[in-house]
């Protein structure tokens, strides 16, 4: 791959609730899991961070981790962003790591859609772009006290709601909240669209309390957010002193790029539920039955 990987010999320095022994217990358990893909000590340490250091909270979500990968292929499935068909995604939506933290030392990645055309719109593609970017730039950032999610909505038209799956954003919320190595911080959405509270109804059954509470929409102007995310942390056009969103945006698209082979890697670490010990588990094990999502009410 072309980047370097985040140093687990700094996370160690930088983390000192960080223990070997943790990590080699964490290891240990895993091998005792004939189900569970190799995993890296890098990987190790961001999902024990990510979960405050607690050892059996981070068993939970590295399996949940693993197995929601393994039974959702829509989103981690065919992950090359050299693909010329995968590239017109990268277009359609930008997930940007912004470069500086927040006082708090929380990373800050920033939403938005780039191009408004709703028929190249695809939520599956669009939640995979999501997660290789974040991924990515955790595997070579390393460790952060928290993550913040800023939602632009400028530019999402109704049309857009139309193209929302009900158990793909059950599944997706399952993931950011129960499987995702990182520590949720915020979700905040700026330039909120007139029909924000269909929006809101379709997603807000699928988030735990803790995200709730942590939930902002930024009606008026920016000035709310930058109580979170500071003014200088933002994109130019957002009065920051970040690069403007479109040459941000081509960085990532780059760096992914660049990273196709970490991606090959990526697709690979999934579990094998004819290993597991006890009963396999299914789709419908970790997400309930589809039938009862498959109508979508948005009138």
């Amino acid at each position: 791959m072309s980047s370097t990987l985040a140093d687990v010999e700094n996370e160690y320095a930088k983390n000192k609730n960080l223990r070997k022994e943790d990590i080699r217990a964490l290891r240990e358990w895993a091998d005792k899991q004939p189900h569970l893909p190799k995993i890296s000590e890098l990987q190790y340490i961001l999902f024990l961070q990510s979960c405050y250091f607690s050892i059996e909270m981070t068993k939970a979500t590295i399996d949940t981790f693993f197995t929601v990968k393994t039974l959702c292929p829509e989103f981690f499935a065919n992950r090359d962003p050299t693909d010329a068909k995968f590239a017109e995604h990268l277009n359609v939506g930008a997930y940007i790591p912004l470069p500086k933290t927040t006082p708090e030392g929380y990373r800050v990645i920033f939403c938005k859609v780039m191009d408004s055309d709703a028929s190249k719109y695809s939520f599956n593609e669009q939640i995979k772009n999501f997660d290789m970017s974040i991924m990515l730039w955790m595997m070579m950032e390393g460790t952060a006290e928290g993550l913040l999610i800023v939602m632009d909505m400028d530019g999402i038209t109704f049309a857009h709601m139309t193209k929302l799956n009900v158990m793909g954003l059950k599944k997706f919320f399952l993931y950011l909240q129960e499987a995702m190595p990182v520590r949720l911080k915020g979700l905040h959405f700026i330039n909120v669209v007139p029909f924000m509270d269909k929006f809101m109804a379709l997603i807000k059954p699928f988030m735990k309390k803790e995200l709730l509470s942590v939930l902002h929409l930024h009606t008026d102007s920016l000035d709310s957010l930058h109580k979170y995310v500071p003014q200088d942390c933002l994109p130019s056009n957002f009065g920051g002193k970040a690069a403007p969103i479109v040459q941000l945006h081509e960085q990532v698209k780059t760096k992914l790029c660049q990273n196709a082979d970490f991606f090959k890697m990526d697709e690979k670490q999934l579990v094998d539920e004819s290993k597991r010990m006890g009963k396999p588990k299914s789709a419908n094990d970790i997400f309930g039955t589809e039938g009862s999502f498959k109508k979508l009410d948005i009138d």
